[in-house]
C-alpha cells in the first residue's frame, strides 16, 4: 500500500505517517484553526495533503469498512485503523505465528487420507503461513 500510495503522491504518505497538518492562528490567546481563505498556500497544500491520503485510503473500501473509520478525524487514525483491521496488533500476528508453526510441527497423515489429501492440506497450511509472515 505504502508504494501505491506514493507512486500517486509522496506527500500523501507523509500525511499518512505524521500528526495531522492544522493550520492554526491566535485568537484572544487561544489557538484556533484557520480558515481555508485564511491559509497560506503552503498551509494549502499541507491540508490539500492530507485530503488527498484521506481519498486514496478510502476509495477502495467497501461500506462496512468505510462506516467503521467515519468517526476518525486524521487520515493517520484511518491508517491505524485499517492496519489493525486488516493486519492486527503485534500479539495477534504474533500469536497467529505460533500457531501456524505449532501446526506445522505436528503435521501428520491422518488414517485414511490419500497422498493428494495430505498434499492438499500441507499446500494449505504453507500458503497460509506465507501470507501471516508477510504481515
Amino acid at each position: 500500500m505504502k508504494i501505491f500510495i506514493q507512486s500517486i503522491d509522496p506527500n500523501a504518505w507523509n500525511a499518512i505517517v505524521k500528526e495531522p497538518f492544522i493550520p492554526t492562528k491566535e485568537v484572544n490567546d487561544e489557538l484556533v484553526p484557520k480558515k481555508w481563505d485564511e491559509m497560506k498556500d503552503d498551509e494549502k497544500r499541507k491540508v490539500q495533503d492530507d485530503q488527498k491520503a484521506k481519498s486514496i485510503l478510502t476509495s477502495g473500501l467497501s461500506f462496512d469498512e468505510f462506516f467503521h473509520i467515519a468517526r476518525c478525524k486524521s487520515v493517520k487514525e484511518i491508517w491505524k485503523m485499517l492496519e489493525v483491521t486488516h493486519e492486527g496488533t503485534t500479539d495477534v500476528r504474533r500469536a497467529r505465528k505460533h500457531t501456524l508453526v505449532s501446526k506445522y510441527e505436528a503435521f501428520q497423515m491422518k488414517n485414511g487420507e490419500t497422498i493428494l489429501e495430505l498434499q492438499t492440506r500441507f499446500t494449505c497450511l504453507v500458503l497460509e503461513k506465507r501470507l501471516n509472515m508477510m504481515t
